[in-house]
């Protein structure tokens, strides 16, 4: 780390114990900066700090700090007062206490930092906080003070240096009230059930794997623009979204898919082993099936079904002749003569 600039130099204090060392960041951005700049002509745009009294751009060394009371005017501040705050973090991480590390809410975990030692004399007692924070299997909770104001902070060991997460206070943290979905949505247990297989398929990650897509989608896009070349084209977006989904449909489906990205089944049986497919509506009685177990031939059937309505107009037909055919009248008889 003796490339990384220390951001703050100070001690920790363990007890009686003093721990000279330096601050330095643990994390770095590597999101892509934009600039701002006017569409006519490409020329950029840039912040400049105006004193509003005298309407003139001032340069850092004539810029201080004030706070702005209530009726609007500024009380200054210089370093040289916040220097001399009659705190005992001013210089040095204080160590208050030491508790489990399931006892910090992730909401509270703000920048990270590590701790290295300033020079030879401090590195005995860091190799021993370091070495006791690993057999209590605790963190430590300090306080510091950086950048004009006091913070709280949480001691851990990561490999062989000892890290510094800074906390929010907890009157920081927000309240959740009115975030969550309405109470009286209600869960079954069969779509639970289809959840954690989804979780168990999906299983874990190794998070050195993960990168960040949308950057290098941006740095092909850059790359692209800077050479001429064509653009890359935008995935296309898929269809029916906002539609009111099936929850168990879904799940199911992902279930199916997880389980084909990972290999261990086909689209097909093999992930229909495990999940039944959502009926959606009431199931239908099978028809019972022949003695023997194989179905007649449909044609045979078709054929019987055939001659059985032939006979059955056949018998409708001479019915209905029979029942309008008029009588047959009988010649009149002639008279005998006399």
């Amino acid at each position: 780390m003796l490339h990384v600039r220390s951001i703050w130099n100070g001690a920790i204090s363990f007890g009686l114990v003093s721990i000279p060392i330096k601050l330095v960041n643990a994390t770095e951005s590597h999101s892509i900066s934009f600039r701002q700049i006017h569409l006519e002509d490409g020329g950029r745009i840039r912040y400049r700090k105006v004193c509003e009294l005298e309407e003139r751009e001032v340069s850092s060394p004539e810029i201080g700090k004030a706070y702005e009371d209530a009726d609007g005017s500024m009380i200054p501040i210089t370093d040289e007062d916040l220097a001399s705050l009659p705190i005992p973090t001013a210089r040095t991480i204080e160590i208050v206490a030491f508790v489990p590390a399931d006892r910090i809410d992730p909401l509270q975990m703000d920048t990270a930092y590590y701790l290295a030692a300033n020079g030879v004399p401090a590195a005995k007692p860091y190799t021993l906080l370091r070495e006791a924070l690993k057999r209590s299997q605790k963190v430590a909770i300090a306080k510091f003070a950086l950048r004009g104001r006091e913070r709280l902070g949480m001691l851990r060991v990561v490999d062989d240096v000892i890290a510094m997460h800074g906390l929010l206070w907890p009157d920081e943290i927000r309240t959740p009230e009115s975030v969550a979905p309405d109470s009286s949505v209600t869960v079954r247990d069969k779509e639970l059930d289809l959840a954690d297989a989804l979780m168990d398929t999906l299983g874990e990650v190794d998070l050195n794997e993960l990168h960040d897509d949308y950057r290098e989608a941006v740095e092909e896009l850059i790359a692209a623009k800077v050479s001429g070349e064509r653009l890359p084209a935008a995935p296309s977006a898929e269809k029916g979204g906002g539609k009111v989904i099936d929850l168990m449909a879904a799940l199911e489906s992902s279930v199916r898919q997880a389980k084909v990205a990972r290999g261990e089944a086909d689209a097909g049986a093999d992930a229909d082993a495990d999940v039944k497919p959502l009926r959606k509506g009431p199931a239908r009685k099978a028809s019972p099936k022949p003695a023997s177990g194989k179905k007649p031939p449909a044609k045979k059937a078709a054929a019987k079904k055939t001659a059985a309505t032939k006979k059955t107009a056949a018998d409708a037909t001479k019915k209905t002749a029979t029942k309008k055919a008029p009588a047959k009248k009988s010649p009149p008889r002639k008279r005998a003569s006399a």
